[in-house]
């Protein structure tokens, strides 16, 4: 386009584009002229078809070179650079609580799937305890309060073999005891983590340690007594391992 800056006699061939309402662009190369005087577009015969002499102030200058100009008085300006995030607040007491009780169930249950190792005339024998594991030995008992002598179960890894109805009691009372010691144990660990006063004592408790006389229950009593005398003196025995 022949671009004719008012107070200026030359006539210059720029490329013009509007970028927005009241805002007109020149695009380089530029000539050593005022570009605050607006300017006027001409035919190639020298005739008026544009005129811009309001755009008297500069809006921009772009990174390509090229000039954004307005006709009401307004520049541009960077936008404020954004707000920092925000510190996130530490997780108060309650809510460490709530994540430690979360951890504490799902080791639990880590430890139940497990299962469980049972002593047997045939030797030592390892059985999962998933819950579809404890469904099907619940099934059991009903067989063998039907009067079932031999019932059909597998050890972990083996083919399924006849146990007996002796073999088959066996299972499901070891079984049944693991369950409910880890469902104890796991119910005293979140009494200690709700009585829990610091942050510090709450990190300290973990799935397998000694909880504190005052949150054992009654019922874990009676469990820790028994495997003490089983065990010997050791809270550990071979059929129900604390973790």
């Amino acid at each position: 386009m022949k671009v004719k800056f008012i107070g200026s006699a030359e006539v210059y061939t720029l490329q013009v584009t509007v970028p927005g309402p009241g805002l007109v662009q020149l695009h380089p190369p530029f000539p050593e002229v005022k570009l605050t005087t607006g300017f006027r577009l001409l035919t190639d015969k020298g005739s008026v078809y544009g005129d811009y002499q309001d755009y008297t102030t500069i809006y921009r200058q772009m990174e390509d070179g090229s000039v954004i100009l307005s006709n009401d008085g307004r520049a541009w300006s960077p936008p404020p650079p954004p707000e920092p995030e925000p510190e996130p607040e530490p997780p108060t007491l309650e809510m460490l609580k709530e994540i430690k009780k979360l951890g504490i169930s799902a080791d639990c249950e880590r430890v139940i799937y497990a299962g469980v190792s049972v002593e047997l005339p045939s030797g030592w024998e390892r059985f999962s305890l998933t819950e579809k594991d404890q469904i099907n030995l619940f099934g059991k008992q009903a067989q063998l309060a039907a009067g079932a002598e031999h019932l059909e179960y597998h050890q972990d890894g083996h083919p399924c073999r006849y146990y007996s109805a002796t073999e088959m009691q066996t299972i499901i009372k070891a079984a049944m005891e693991y369950v409910s010691y880890h469902t104890t144990y796991c119910n005293a660990l979140n009494m200690w983590i709700a009585g829990a006063e610091t942050a510090e004592e709450l990190e300290g408790i973990f799935y397998g340690a000694d909880i504190p006389e005052k949150y054992q229950s009654e019922v874990l009593k009676d469990y820790l007594a028994r495997m003490m005398a089983t065990a010997g003196g050791e809270v550990k025995e071979k059929g129900a391992e604390v973790v």
